[in-house]
């Protein structure tokens, strides 16, 4: 009997990823990369007004790029053997569409507007959106539709995003018939079917930012929807009922998708989810032990029997929907929304003399300054991490707090800002970033604290993403504030892996979920262990975190008013 592989397609915020996996042992047969080239030159995004926005031309070059080059150099037995194809995505990513399913912006007229692209993630200008929702929802007489949601909807998801548009842009308005998640977009592309009526939509995107649940029989109802803006009358007839898991077929490979990339038309594809909610299966996750995602930002997803969890309502994160990361158990999700971002930032801005001040430098050749300027980028997190690591946890006198994206969770709250105090004279860069390190770690610390005191018990952290991987001192320090064991999963590409996990069950090669894990996991390659006396001390810095944060949230309220 041939071995049978599957793809896995991870579409991340700059890049997305094609991984060809052994479904037998999961051992990796091609891989390929493509960086979106339009997102890189920053196109498209205004970052001072947390506009950000993807165009589908980088999708779809990417789509069909990675899956040639990840299959350019495997042998025809590999080639001939590949069953199924499953897609990730970032979320809530949602796209204005046509009758047919064509994003505006592939059609004329549209090309270059930010409104008629994707909405990634992380866009922020539906902030005035989401309160409202939140605001509704209590007061409007009917079902609260957060409930399922953490009881706080965000900007950062489906309904507050397509409000925006609508209210903002009335050529988008009146030429969008439908919208589509990109995790359920990029799978109807590839089977041939992008009617936005009739495409199997992802139960984890709608569970989580659409507030989709079975007690509601769907979508919220068009009474609440109206309520909200009379804009939205109708919108939901053209969206969708039912939700599928990320076991369930959409359809095969279609003729002309079949051809373009030199698979058999008999390759079956998967329904979507999202990127982190795929990592988590491919990390192993197991039920009662968080899965932390730790990149740009962070997803903490946690999963349980339905049994176990029954009403209970956790308040403050992204939702709970049954089947969102293992089919057959209630996923929950958490998460922060800066996190490597924030060690980011403050690179860019020791940065700054390097960048304006050295090429000012006559005496340096153009070649030296370009030399100087990207071997001090590529060190400079590396040697802020050796020195901070040096400073005593009992000498800090700086405390920050890690919402320069505004707060995912607890208590979703996008105005929100990072703040640093107990600055002094001696304070210098490494200590700062000790500081800001610290924040992040804190802000793990209260969605394991929120997530415990709602009746949910941790077992056990795993932790994966490029922050896990790469930054030791990272890891130590959020292994002391948690007071608990990290486990970092091997695979480098958790989230590819878990899609081809979960395209192998769709082809029929593993029975489910849980079965595609114990064939094609690469297990974990290292253990952080928190430091006893360190984490005495960080319980007493975490005090001062929370209080920090308490005083500068009340202080953004007021200001506001």
């Amino acid at each position: 009997m041939e071995t049978k592989y599957t793809i896995g397609i991870d579409y991340g915020t700059d890049s997305v990823r094609a991984l060809i996996v052994n479904t037998q042992t999961g051992e990796e047969a091609g891989t390929s990369v493509f960086y979106y080239p339009r997102w890189k030159d920053g196109k498209y995004c205004d970052p001072a007004r947390n506009q950000f926005r993807q165009h589908p031309l980088d999708y779809l070059e990417g789509l069909e790029k990675t899956i040639k080059n990840a299959l350019k150099d495997v042998s025809g037995e590999v080639r001939r053997n590949v069953v199924a194809i499953s897609v990730d995505t970032t979320g809530s990513t949602p796209v204005a569409v046509d009758k047919e399913g064509v994003p505006l912006a592939l059609k004329t007229g549209f090309e270059e507007n930010p409104n008629a692209m994707f909405i990634l993630w992380k866009d922020h200008t539906a902030i005035m959106e989401a309160e409202e929702i939140n605001r509704i929802s209590r007061s409007w007489g009917g079902e609260d539709y957060t409930k399922y949601e953490g009881g706080v909807y965000s900007s950062e998801w489906f309904w507050a995003k397509i409000l925006h548009v609508l209210r903002t842009d009335e050529e988008v308005r009146n030429a969008a018939f439908s919208w589509v998640e990109h995790c359920d977009w990029i799978p109807a592309l590839l089977t041939g079917d992008t009617n936005p009526e009739s495409m199997k939509r992802s139960r984890c995107a709608a569970g989580h930012k659409a507030m989709w649940h079975d007690d509601f029989a769907g979508l919220p109802s068009d009474d609440f929807l109206v309520k909200l803006d009379p804009l939205l009358s109708g919108l939901k007839e053209r969206l969708f009922r039912d939700t599928h898991t990320c076991d369930i077929k959409v359809g095969d490979l279609s003729p002309e998708w079949a051809e373009k990339l030199g698979l058999s038309t008999e390759v079956a594809v998967g329904a979507g989810a999202f990127d982190a909610h795929l990592g988590a299966v491919g990390g192993e996750i197991e039920p009662y032990y968080l899965s932390k995602v730790m990149g740009t930002s962070t997803c903490d997803m946690l999963i349980a029997p339905q049994e176990e969890v029954g009403d209970n309502l956790v308040s403050g994160i992204c939702g709970q929907v049954d089947g969102s990361i293992l089919p057959g158990m209630v996923g929950l999700e958490a998460g922060q929304s800066a996190f490597g971002d924030i060690y980011a930032w403050f690179a860019d801005v020791l940065m700054f003399p390097v960048q304006e001040i050295i090429s000012t430098f006559n005496w340096l050749s153009d070649e030296q300054k370009e030399r100087i300027v990207k071997e001090t980028s590529d060190r400079m997190i590396e040697k802020l991490s050796e020195e901070a690591s040096k400073v005593p946890v009992e000498e800090s006198t700086i405390v920050a707090l890690d919402w320069m994206n505004g707060r995912r969770t607890p208590d979703a709250n996008q105005e929100l800002k990072g703040a640093i105090m107990g600055l002094t004279l001696g304070s210098d860069a490494p200590r700062i970033f000790r500081a800001l390190v610290e924040a992040t770690a804190f802000g793990s610390k209260v969605i394991n604290d929120r997530f415990i005191s709602e009746g949910v018990r941790i077992d056990g952290i795993i932790a994966l993403g490029g922050v896990a991987k790469k930054s030791p001192f990272v890891m130590q320090i959020v292994a002391d504030v948690l007071n608990m064991p990290i486990k970092v999963a091997r695979s480098e590409q958790t989230c590819a892996l878990g899609s081809a996990m979960a395209a192998s069950v769709v082809a029929g090669v593993h029975q489910d979920v849980s079965a595609a894990q114990k064939a094609m996991g690469s297990g974990f390659e290292k253990e952080y262990h928190p430091d006893p006396d360190r984490a005495r001390i960080y319980v007493r810095l975490y005090e001062k975190y929370k209080r920090f944060g308490s005083f500068a949230e009340t202080e953004a309220k007021s200001v506001r008013q």
